[in-house]
């Protein structure tokens, strides 16, 4: 392991660590901060699709994560600090301890993503999803589910965002994506294919629970209060979880859970 002692903030070896808050806004030019020991496991595991770049942490966690550490690729630096180092660094109190500096995969593209495909597979659409909070639960639901991946048009948030990863426990950096399709070449790229695309919405006649799904399934999203565009509603099938006590809807992460739970438990003709 290859461990390096931090005292002083201002330490060059920790800048990429500095400001975290403000940088999450800026971008980091292909790394992303992960935070916590759950998504550090991850981020370690042979199930990563991203690369371990450097590990910050607080001397008081050196022990409970050594097994961890050492399974991050040789060579990876891992910077060991007092909590209050540690803070000042970050910009703020980082009770967790634990900061990961990691390399986002090569980009995607739909197509190329979805040739890459079984004959059987289920795929989420996401189509305007600005909310981290949701953006990090829609792909924890993904791989709970086991979802092929994730599409995203070009209006949605970058899911590598801190909060974003910590929402989805680490299944961010887990689960394949693909970028850059607008929801209507999104649906054309996939139906193409075979898949019938499911668009979930509030104003269909057809219940998802009524639906059997077909062994190449696509559940498209919207954004939370405007959903999908009636223009790509209509070329999908329109399916709605149906509500009782006045409720519209469901929000658009536990949306994506019952719809991904239906679709990969029913019986497929």
């Amino acid at each position: 392991m290859n461990l390096i002692s931090v005292s002083n903030p201002d330490d060059p070896c920790v800048s990429a660590f500095r400001d975290v808050k403000e940088r999450d806004l800026t971008g980091r030019q292909g790394l992303f901060v992960a935070e916590g020991e759950v998504v550090l496991r991850v981020l370690a595991s042979k199930a990563s699709l991203c690369a371990p770049v450097s590990v910050l942490i607080a001397e008081k966690r050196l022990e409970g994560l050594r097994e961890v550490l050492e399974a991050l690729p040789e060579g990876t630096a891992v910077h060991v600090a007092p909590q209050a180092v540690l803070d000042a660094v970050a910009g703020f109190h980082l009770h967790r301890g634990i900061l990961a500096l990691g390399r986002k995969p090569e980009p995607a593209g739909v197509e190329a993503f979805l040739d890459g495909l079984p004959e059987r597979a289920v795929v989420v659409g996401a189509c305007g999803i600005g909310n981290h909070d949701n953006m990090g639960g829609l792909f924890r639901n993904a791989a709970a589910f086991g979802a092929a991946g994730v599409l995203m048009d070009p209006t949605c948030c970058d899911p590598f965002y801190r909060k974003a990863i910590r929402v989805s426990v680490g299944a961010v950096l887990r689960t394949s994506m693909a970028f850059g399709a607008s929801g209507g070449a999104m649906v054309e790229a996939l139906q193409a294919r075979g898949f019938e695309v499911l668009a979930l919405t509030p104003s269909a006649t057809q219940a998802l629970s009524e639906l059997r799904p077909a062994p190449r399934t696509a559940i498209l999203l919207g954004s939370e209060g405007p959903g999908l565009s009636a223009e790509v509603i209509a070329r999908c099938r329109p399916v709605g979880i149906r509500m009782s006590g006045g409720f519209d809807s469901l929000n658009v992460a536990a949306t994506s859970a019952v719809a991904l739970h239906h679709v990969t438990t029913a019986a497929a003709p």
